[in-house]
């Protein structure tokens, strides 16, 4: 039984770089840069009106009313590109270049034009600088602005627009294959006859391994019969990057997930980790196929999936970052720990009217209760022999993803 910490490194030294692909701007959201994106112009490309109002000479409005005349607009995409002189000013609006000779934004507020007259009155002195937004202020062309192994979201999508990437690099989706094992399982279309349930963690790997970035498949469901596991396995692993398997890989005589494995010829990493829940986890490779063989409890699978397999996948893509966002919270209720285990929690989220952040650990009945972890929102950490955590204590915990 090895840690936590020892088992993520494993699977992350043992995981493949796959190759990056080049896809259209709009297919790129959620997915992971795989080069760096450079500036190609400066932004603003030019000085920038941030209001709507006059560019003026701050020297020319000390003293105020100042009457000054008007020689020309400027607009958002048509500027007026001639030079302003003492004496002068430009109307101009939101986002629109500052003409040459001009130093300052007045807004209009501050401001009266007599109709007709071509000449505006500053009602209030300015100083130099204000409402304008200066060239390459935010960034100057050739510098770096997002590095490969971010994750490409609706933020970044402008930046990658705004700097002509109609065509972005990213990290291919990894192929994960998903089998589900034992007797007592039955398709959710289907109603489970005596001493039967219905498979819910297909369902939940293939939503996991989505949100991380994967292309899945579901495999049949398969019985606990040794030949019939080596047989799927053995046509799954010929067309997949990973395999994932949930139930069998504890002690019991019809637990064969791990003989199926080494009948295959697996090279096997790791067999049991000091979590709770999840410890008979298995880890390890066939020819070229990362195998995963998760517990069959349903919140077993969530935990150990969140914790292993996405950190594989996400590595896969090249991201820079494979694990759960971190969080540090004030727990709401005592918790109990494990001997010889970490613990991950269930829990709930939420912040105070003091804007303290707070964790709920959820009332659940164990690794099989998926009703009430079906709230959850984080997994708070208990350390591996911490008998209790009594509220009011910070914790640590993950961030579930949603």
């Amino acid at each position: 039984m090895i840690p936590i910490g020892q088992a993520i490194q494993i699977v992350l030294q043992q995981t493949p770089k796959l190759a990056s692909e080049e896809i259209a701007l709009p297919d790129a959201l959620n997915r992971i840069l795989a080069e760096d994106i450079v500036a190609d112009t400066d932004l603003p490309p030019f000085d920038r009106a941030q209001m709507d109002g006059y560019a003026v000479r701050a020297a020319d409005v000390v003293n105020t009313p100042a009457q000054l005349r008007i020689v020309g607009e400027s607009a958002a995409g048509a500027g007026w590109h001639h030079e302003m002189n003492s004496g002068e000013a430009v109307r101009i609006m939101t986002g629109a270049p500052v003409p040459t000779g001009a130093d300052a934004v007045q807004q209009v507020e501050l401001t009266r034009e007599p109709n007709g007259a071509g000449t505006v009155e500053i009602l209030e002195a300015v100083e130099t600088g204000r409402s304008i937004v200066k060239q390459a202020s935010e960034i100057k062309s050739g510098e770096t602005v997002l590095r490969a192994g971010e994750d490409i979201n609706a933020q970044t999508i402008a930046t990658l627009a705004s700097f002509g990437y109609a065509q972005v690099k990213v990290g291919k989706r990894p192929r994960v294959a998903v089998m589900a094992t034992g007797s007592e399982l039955v398709d959710v279309n289907e109603k489970p006859g005596r001493d039967q349930i219905r498979d819910s963690n297909n369902y939940t790997i293939e939503a996991y391994a989505k949100l991380a970035g994967a292309t899945v498949k579901r495999l049949p469901l398969a019985g606990d019969d040794r030949d019939e596991l080596k047989h799927q396995m053995e046509a799954a692993v010929d067309d997949c990057d990973v395999l994932v398997t949930s139930g069998g890989v504890s002690m019991g005589i019809y637990d064969f997930t791990k003989t199926a494995f080494k009948d295959l010829g697996a090279e096997i990493f790791f067999e049991r980790v000091a979590l709770r829940p999840g410890k008979p986890t298995v880890f390890g490779r066939i020819g070229k196929t990362l195998i995963f063989g998760l517990p069959g409890n349903p919140v077993s699978v969530a935990v150990t999936f969140n914790l292993f397999v996405r950190a594989a996948l996400r590595a896969m893509q090249g991201a820079s970052e494979t694990s759960l966002p971190r969080f540090a919270a004030v727990l709401t209720r005592d918790v109990k720990g494990s001997q010889g285990r970490e613990s991950y929690v269930p829990a709930i989220l939420r912040t105070d009217e003091d804007g303290t952040l707070l964790a709920d650990p959820l009332k659940w009945g164990g690794s099989s209760d998926f009703v009430s972890f079906a709230r959850a929102t984080a997994l708070i950490n208990i350390p591996a022999d911490a008998k209790k955590v009594v509220a009011g204590s910070i914790v640590s915990g993950c961030r579930l993803p949603a």
